[in-house]
Parts: structure tokens; C-alpha cells; sequence
């Protein structure tokens, strides 16, 4: 089938196209399905008879081309192929990506777990091995059909988005442009100061996406988001607290990562960059989402004059911020 024939948007996935596409890889399914909370693609689990539930996930159409998914689907089976805790896709008849009545799926089996503790250092210590071998893993290549972690694509793209449609009310827009023309310049500058190596990263590392079983320890999911990154792309979403809490955690990261991999000290400068990209990328996401009825009933709280004047705020505080001391370690 080729991307011409693909839907569109999700109108058309109903609870019975989602059991008879996992029927269609050879599942007998019990006709039970719980949607999961993932909102850029959508995430079920569909119960099979006289055996596990799986995971399907039914990527976002239009979003992704093949090749780009396929390097997801392979990156994780690498890992999963030298014994680390990645979550692949399911193999059917030699085959990761699947299309069924206009969209593209995979399914991958069911992993139990829960959110690690970011304050717990046995954890982070773990986290950081794994990263660091993880790490080893992703710097063997890189991707040629996914996106690089760019100020282009993650600061000058949502921020034209937002300006040139209407979101953000007119008041704040002299705000968000100083801060947007600043922010772009800078962090250009400190990536060319840093000159990062870049390395197949996982690409969204936050505790939601991993999974932390009490006999097998964490195992990392949901993969859409790899990218080529600098290394510390993969460890900054695991800090949370205060500067000295974060330094902290960072600090047992960085112990068990450098057990097994090198990690460029120049990087901590990338940290708080990192942090404000995010929010802006964030904001712009979810603006382009706007259209999907699942954003409108799941974000009722964006596109409202206060989370605006939130957001532009929060941004003028990372400004300051990032006038202060980089982030370095004890």
C-alpha cells in the first residue's frame, strides 16, 4: 500500500478496525480494548484469547514516512538484540510495520512497570548505566530518514507556527518575538561553542517512558521520538527539583554512564538550552494538534489568554536563568 492510500486523521479508526488489524498478524482477539494514554499516535491494548494482551500503536498519519519508522523499529530491536531493556516491535512474517484499511501499526508486546523515583540514586544509577550502553549502541550510526535535534526544528519552526496563527494573543506577541530572537541566536551559539557529538538518542527520555519492573529493573518504551542528539538529550528529562536536587542526580546519572561510556562534560552547557527548547517546541506542538477532537478534550487548559501569559513568563524566566551560571558539577 503506498502513503497515498493512507488516511488522513484517526476518523476512521474505530474499536473494531483496531481488533481487526491485531487479528490480521494471526491474534485471536477476547474483544476487549483499553485505548492508552499516548495522544500524538494512538495506543491500545487489545486482549487476546488464552494468552497476554499486546500493545498496538497506530502511527499519526501524515506524520512519519516509512523509512523514518522502520529506523525507529530498528534502533529498538538493536538494543533489544544485545540484551538491553527496549520494548521492539513484534515480528510478523519478517515485518515491523503494518498497514490495515488506511493505517499504518505495530504491535509490540506488554510490559508492566511503573514510573522510576527520580530521587531514588540506586535507580538513577542503573538509568545512567543503561544510557551509557544504550549510548554505545547509538553512536555506531546515525539515522538518514529521522530528524536531528535542531533550533531550526524545535525553536524557529513552532515559533513561526504560533505567530502566524491564531494563538497567541496580539499583546504578548512583541514579548515572545524578543524572546524567540534571542533564544535562536544563543543557542546556535552554545551548540557551535559545544560541538556535541551526535548519536541515535532515544530522543524523549522522561520517567513516562520508562517502565520500572520490581524484579527486571526499567525498561524504556515508546521509541517515536528518536532522533540524532547529543548525548545529555537522553539524561537533562530525567533531573526534576531544584539546580543543587538536579546536580545531584545528575552527578549519580553521570557515575553509572561513564561506566561504560564516555560523556563530553561540555554537554551540561546544553542542559538549560535543552529545557527551553522543549517548552517552545511544546507550546508549538500543541498548537499543531489543535485540530485533533483528542487534544481539544485532553488540553483544555491550552490556548486560554492564562496559559499564554504563563508561557511567555516561564520563557522570560528561563531567560534569566540562562544569564546565571551553566549548570556544571560539584
Amino acid at each position: 500500500m503506498s502513503e497515498i492510500e493512507l488516511h488522513s486523521n484517526y476518523d476512521h479508526l474505530t474499536p473494531d478496525l483496531v481488533i481487526n488489524a491485531v487479528e490480521s498478524l494471526g491474534f485471536l482477539s477476547d474483544a476487549r480494548i483499553f485505548p492508552l494514554n499516548s495522544y500524538e499516535n494512538r495506543v491500545y491494548q487489545v486482549g487476546i484469547e488464552d494468552a497476554d494482551p499486546v500493545i498496538v500503536k497506530f502511527y499519526r498519519p501524515q506524520r512519519w514516512s516509512d523509512a523514518a519508522i522502520q529506523e525507529e523499529h530498528q534502533y529498538s530491536m538493536d538494543l533489544a538484540g544485545l540484551e538491553l531493556p527496549a520494548v521492539p516491535p513484534m515480528v510478523f512474517e519478517g515485518k515491523t510495520l503494518h498497514y490495515f484499511q488506511g493505517y499504518r501499526f505495530a504491535a509490540f508486546r506488554r510490559q508492566g512497570g511503573q514510573a522510576p523515583e527520580q530521587d531514588d540514586f540506586d535507580q538513577l544509577l542503573w538509568l545512567g548505566r543503561l544510557l551509557g550502553r544504550m549510548h554505545k549502541v547509538g553512536g555506531t550510526t546515525l539515522f538518514q530518514s529521522r530528524p536531528s535535534l535542531t533550533v531550526q526544528r524545535l525553536v524557529s519552526e513552532p515559533a513561526e507556527f504560533l505567530l502566524t496563527h491564531p494563538f497567541l494573543p496580539e499583546y504578548l506577541k512583541p514579548r515572545y518575538q524578543n524572546l524567540i530572537e534571542d533564544f535562536t541566536g544563543r543557542f546556535q551559539e552554545t551548540f557551535d561553542q559545544v560541538k556535541p557529538q551526535w548519536i541515535r538518542c532515544h530522543g524523549d527520555c522522561h520517567v513516562g517512558n520508562i517502565l520500572w519492573h520490581r524484579e527486571t529493573g526499567p525498561w524504556f518504551v515508546d521509541f517515536d521520538d528518536c532522533q540524532n542528539a547529543p548525548a545529555v538529550q537522553d539524561l537533562w528529562m530525567l533531573l526534576a527539583g531544584s539546580r543543587p536536587e538536579q546536580i545531584g542526580q545528575f552527578s549519580e546519572l553521570l557515575e553509572g554512564y561513564e561506566e561504560f561510556n564516555d560523556f563530553n562534560r561540555r554537554e551540561l552547557q546544553l542542559i538549560e538550552p535543552l529545557r527551553t527548547m522543549r517548552m517552545i517546541y511544546y507550546a508549538g506542538w500543541l498548537a499543531r494538534r489543535w485540530d485533533d477532537p483528542a487534544f481539544t478534550t485532553n488540553f483544555t487548559w491550552f490556548n486560554t489568554d492564562a496559559y499564554w501569559q504563563n508561557h511567555v513568563g516561564s520563557l522570560e524566566e528561563q531567560r534569566l536563568l540562562l544569564d546565571d551560571d551553566p549548570f556544571t558539577l560539584y
